[in-house]
């Protein structure tokens, strides 16, 4: 695969996924959310739908939010799997010249984007199960549902706050050497599943805070995936993405102590 079809194909996936994101927010949002204690309305996609059980939803949920997080972090994600299909001095230096060439850097590609989201797949059923069990949990005690907005402005400061702590850095840190590695990982496809996976981990890891801003803000919200999704792939991919983060962290705080002072004139 030479470098313009590489670009042309991820710019096809991304505005697929980006669709089928977008039509699915829209199709959660005309459904009947559920009214709760504390003024919230609670979404559809927490709750199994009519004549359907709960392996079901989760299904419906995880494959939702695959196609979500291609969306968000294939921006991020398409320069370090370039270079994992192009190794050092290999003949795909020179455009992944010969059919041989082509197919282990396709192999290779694609063996890291599937461990990549393997992860994050992962991380939706656990978000799912977590987010489901609370709903339940809110809808029979009302005092708990209606601590729930309140939650929102703590949850936005403290992630924040987490942009400027030096785990954030750290994290920031380990993607870089990992896409800065990624050609090392020429091998099998074994090795770039594994490659995928330790990537997928730091990636949840460092997007912790901005996930959990989504989760609270609207899961089903695309503009706050789009938020999201601009503010992940700049910190990962500006020259200076720590000072990025930052600058995020200062946003993130301002909509928290919004959040609060909302909260504090609504008394």
């Amino acid at each position: 695969m030479r470098r313009h079809a590489f670009i042309v194909v991820s710019a096809l996936v991304f505005a697929a996924s980006s669709a089928a994101t977008v039509a699915g927010c829209l199709s959660m949002a005309g459904m009947a959310e559920v009214p709760m204690a504390g003024g919230w309305r609670m979404s559809a996609a927490w709750l199994p739908m009519c004549g359907q059980g709960w392996v079901s939803a989760a299904l419906s949920f995880v494959g939702m939010w695959m196609v979500m997080m291609l969306a968000m972090m294939l921006p991020s994600m398409a320069p370090l799997l370039w270079r994992q299909g192009v190794s050092p001095g290999s003949a795909g230096a020179a455009g992944l010249g010969g059919s041989r060439a082509a197919a282990g850097a396709l192999g290779r590609m694609l063996s890291t984007g599937a461990g990549y989201l393997f992860v994050w797949t992962m991380l939706g059923l656990s978000v799912f199960v977590l987010g489901a069990g609370l709903v339940q949990a809110a809808m029979r005690w009302p005092s708990l549902a209606r601590a729930v907005p309140l939650a929102i402005g703590p949850v936005v400061l403290l992630a924040g706050a987490a942009q400027f702590s030096t785990w954030k850095a750290r994290r920031l840190a380990c993607i870089g050497h990992a896409a800065a590695n990624a050609g090392t990982c020429a091998g099998h496809a074994s090795a770039a599943w594994q490659h995928g996976v330790r990537l997928g981990l730091h990636c949840c890891q460092s997007c912790a805070g901005l996930t959990a801003v989504l989760l609270v803000m609207g899961v089903m919200d695309w503009r706050a995936m789009a938020a999201v999704t601009v503010a992940v792939t700049a910190e990962r991919l500006a020259p200076n993405g720590l000072r990025v983060a930052k600058l995020i962290g200062v946003v993130l705080i301002g909509a928290g102590l919004a959040v609060l002072a909302s909260i504090a004139l609504a008394q």
